[in-house]
């Protein structure tokens, strides 16, 4: 099997490469494999839609985040989680960063040691915080007054055996180039205490202050995701750093935002790219090398780990207008293009390596007019009812956000190495739909 052909000039060639996973590979009969797995195969031996993950792609990008940041960095589990993926990241020596109590009960389920977890979310209940502080979860990163006040009550009534640790998140005021929906890191921002209005600077005296049940143990910083502008962190960096360097704390987490690349033509920096930059912008900036900088990957993790497959019901073709086709998912298992104008690619997996010169518009299932999955898609010209549709880079964001609207079941999660798949998280029911019903 080989790989696909290069970069192509337009998007009526056959798919880009850079767009697929790591071990996707092309058969003498045309038809797409990942992980020694026939797409195809796959799809018709567990059904669809189907989230099918590269299990070694995965594992090659945790291994270039803890080469590029070292034992700190932790894995962003909200662009995707389940069971297989938690122990995944453990084992190639990513912490997980749980933003709610569901994430958090996910990752000990797991097996991920609570000390190697943080802990997020900007409103986190005294039920979640009990819970994390109890299991012993290794950072906290405080994001308001109000989550100071209840760590100053429950700290002293659990009776822990040391005082916790914890990172404060402020908001340096800087707008990322990205949607203004995954912006997070300007003063007008429900994430974190801002440096300009004095928050930040008023939250550290709290933390510090004697008989403090807490040790403030670094600051944390988010400024969006989908971030392609390595400039857009540096001037971070540039704004954390009078307020960061006369602390003297030993911990400074840049939090994750690093973009990928979606759709033909766009280029992304790697892991490494986006570490070597905020490392040395930390230098320029007069932050001490014996911090420890460290980030929080999750798209950049993932995202191109995976394909989703899809069948094709209904082709309608309106002359002169578009020509609609319709598969067995969309917006409740990609919810990205509805929620941000996101844009995908799609192909055939039966004809990897075909050109694609006809347009079409991927719709869902969905009694939606917006369950739109691509806008202007390329497909083969033989492109038929039945066909495996596939649409790249959907790792991130499509199982964390799936719903069950219109009671369309959740699709599978599938893992392919060397040759063999493994269910990681099965294909709902209509039972399920039910589970919790009265």
């Amino acid at each position: 099997m080989t790989r696909p052909g290069g970069p192509s000039p337009g998007r009526r060639t056959a798919i880009e490469p850079s767009l697929l996973p790591a071990t996707a590979a092309i058969g003498p009969d045309g038809r797409l494999g990942v992980g020694g797995v026939d797409l195809v195969e796959l799809a018709h031996d567990v059904g669809t839609p189907v989230f099918v993950y590269d299990e070694e792609h995965l594992r090659q990008r945790c291994r270039e985040a803890v080469g590029a940041f070292g034992e700190g960095v932790a894995y962003a589990s909200k662009a995707f989680l389940c069971l297989a993926m938690a122990r995944l990241a453990h084992e190639e020596g990513m912490g997980l960063d749980v933003s709610t109590g569901g994430e958090l009960h996910v990752a000990l389920r797991a097996g991920v040691p609570a000390a190697r977890l943080v802990l997020h979310g900007n409103n986190k209940s005294e039920e979640e915080l009990a819970t994390a502080l109890t299991a012993g979860v290794g950072r906290i990163v405080v994001d308001s007054f109000d989550e100071i006040d209840r760590l100053e009550r429950l700290v002293p009534r659990l009776g822990l055996p040391s005082r916790p640790l914890v990172l404060l998140r402020v908001t340096p005021g800087i707008e990322a180039h990205t949607h203004e929906y995954v912006r997070t890191g300007q003063e007008d921002s429900k994430f974190g205490l801002g440096l300009a209005s004095g928050a930040a600077g008023e939250a550290v005296r709290r933390l510090r202050r004697p008989g403090s049940p807490v040790d403030l143990a670094g600051i944390h910083a988010h400024i969006g995701s989908q971030i392609f502008a390595l400039s857009s962190f540096e001037r971070a960096i540039e704004l954390l750093a009078g307020f960061f360097v006369p602390l003297d704390l030993p911990e400074l987490n840049l939090g994750g935002g690093l973009g990928v690349a979606y759709v033909e033509g766009e280029t992304a920096p790697s892991i490494a790219d986006w570490a070597t930059a905020l490392r040395s912008s930390c230098r320029t900036a007069g932050i001490p090398a014996s911090v420890r900088v460290s980030a929080e990957p999750g798209r950049a993790i993932v995202a191109a780990a995976a394909i989703t497959l899809y069948t094709v019901g209904t082709i309608k073709e309106l002359p002169g207008i578009r020509t609609y086709v319709s598969v067995d998912g969309g917006m409740s298992d990609n919810p990205r293009p509805v929620l941000y104008g996101s844009g995908y690619e799609t192909f055939l997996p039966r004809a990897a390596a075909a050109q694609r010169p006809r347009t079409v518009t991927l719709v869902g299932k969905h009694c939606e007019s917006g369950d739109v999955i691509v806008r202007d898609g390329r497909v083969p010209a033989d492109l038929a009812v039945g066909d495996i549709l596939a649409t790249p880079v959907t790792g991130a964001y499509g199982h964390s956000m799936a719903s069950n609207y219109n009671k369309v079941p959740r699709p599978a999660v599938v893992f392919v190495r060397d040759g063999a798949c493994r269910v990681a998280v099965r294909r709902e029911t209509f039972d399920d739909l039910l589970r919790n019903d009265d």
